[in-house]
């Protein structure tokens, strides 16, 4: 809730507080060509690191493995896309920051390890609240999705 406060309310003041400031100081066409500027730069950026980062899952799901590490980075270089279409030089600020590799790489971990945990929190406690869960079974067998048996074919 408190980060959709600070979204929706806190940034845009934030923005157009810095706006106001940049322009009092450089002029207003000079700040309105910069914040043109740092968009299409930021756009060519995410273009280049898009293509990088998709180039990279290609090879990983030709290795047979999942690209998880790349689509987090997606994720994070399309956040920091619309940021940088924003206009404003904070959120420009915070959509670079999407494009550097390095962070993004470290934003992307951290994403991977919280949302990991979280899915094994989940997983641990809703075994624990099902009566019928056996260890070992799988999550859809405890409601009777799945009948288990063996079958052998006999022709005519």
């Amino acid at each position: 809730m408190r980060f959709l406060f600070l979204l929706f309310i806190v940034m845009p003041i934030v923005e157009i507080t810095v706006l106001i400031k940049v322009g009092q100081i450089i002029g207003t066409w000079y700040t309105v060509g910069l914040v043109l500027l740092s968009a299409f730069i930021g756009v060519n950026m995410l273009r280049y690191q898009g293509l990088t980062t998709l180039s990279r899952a290609q090879q990983r799901l030709n290795a047979g493995e999942v690209p998880a590490r790349e689509m987090v980075e997606g994720i994070v270089l399309a956040v920091g896309g619309a940021l940088l279409v924003t206009p404003g030089f904070v959120t420009d600020v915070i959509g670079f920051c999407c494009l550097v590799p390095q962070i993004r790489q470290l934003v992307a971990s951290t994403l991977i390890k919280r949302f990991t945990v979280v899915a094994m929190h989940h997983q641990h406690h809703s075994a624990f609240e099902d009566p019928d869960f056996q260890p070992g079974q799988r999550p859809d067998a405890r409601h009777g999705d799945v009948i288990d048996g063996e079958y052998r074919r006999e022709d005519d």
